[in-house]
């Protein structure tokens, strides 16, 4: 009965911080270490991707738990997530924090394993990590803020195996920025009235729905953009490029999928599309680099 209960509660858990969702920033993760082994011209060892995963997981479980916490008295009082976990009383604040401490320590221990700079700069991930929870307090910048969270995974998997960077990373690393601020942005029209009504801040809250779905579309050109640089000094060819051009359809049809007058379709853009999008430019990025 107990193994149950362990395994039911696990899973609670797991629900509560969206696990499934780990598909956005993984891909880019993964990215990182392809360009990293370009770098090296040496694949990565098992041991090296192992402890990349688990940082990884780590980060984002301990970021997405802290930031149900912090959110909890918010997401009570909003009916499109009053059923989260904690606000519903499915999973106690105690139950929680615990989750939150196990998953950083998970994260610090696979950065010791990776190497020295990755260790030295694990706390600053978690810094920006905390920070994004506080950020729809006091700026219309949340979605940046997040967007360098996610942006630390291409880069922290690069470091794992250079134990430096370069400006081909960064510029990967900008480009998953401002992919997720943008999607952040469509993510935010759904709370717009409520976020003004109880003094929130965000882009759509800030500049109403027109002008946030404008920067949205800049943000998702940059990245292209940025995308497109990695053809120069990484030693990847015509199939990325190839990848670039499938990205840069997906992200007309998400842009697409919501109108001014209509947010009916913001589920399947936010969450179906950008699946599609990362695990995307991951395999023709690995395609390339290995043919």
């Amino acid at each position: 009965m107990a193994a149950v209960t362990f395994w039911e509660k696990t899973r609670t858990l797991l629900e509560m911080i969206k696990f499934s969702h780990t598909i956005f920033a993984f891909p880019f993760a993964l990215m990182g270490v392809v360009l990293a082994s370009l770098a090296n011209q040496a694949p990565p060892t098992l041991g090296q991707l192992f402890w990349i995963c688990l940082a990884m997981v780590g980060a984002r479980s301990g970021a997405m738990g802290l930031n149900r916490i912090i959110d909890a008295r918010i997401d009570a009082k909003n009916p499109r997530t009053a059923d989260r976990h904690i606000p519903a009383g499915k999973v106690s604040t105690r139950e929680a924090w615990l989750f939150v401490l196990g998953s950083f320590a998970l994260l610090l221990f696979a950065a010791w394993m990776l190497n020295p700079l990755c260790f030295t700069l694990a706390p600053v991930a978690m810094f920006f990590l905390f920070l994004y929870s506080f950020c729809k307090r006091f700026t219309a910048l949340a979605h940046v803020v997040l967007g360098i969270c996610l942006a630390a995974a291409p880069i922290g998997a690069y470091i794992a195996l250079r134990g430096e960077v370069s400006w081909q990373i960064i510029a990967l690393g900008l480009a998953v920025l401002f992919w997720v601020a943008g999607f952040d942005i469509f993510y935010a029209l759904q709370d717009l009235e409520f976020d003004r009504a109880h003094g929130l801040h965000s882009i759509p809250s800030r500049f109403g729905v027109e002008r946030a779905l404008w920067l949205t579309r800049a943000f998702h050109i940059m990245m292209v953009f940025l995308l497109l640089l990695l053809l120069i000094g990484t030693g990847l060819g015509w199939i990325y490029f190839l990848g670039v051009c499938v990205v840069a359809v997906l992200l007309v049809y998400e842009h697409l999928l919501v109108r001014p007058e209509d947010f009916s379709r913001l589920d399947a853009a936010f969450f179906n599309m950008n699946g599609y999008i990362s695990v995307t430019i991951f395999a023709f990025t690995l395609l390339d680099a290995l043919l």
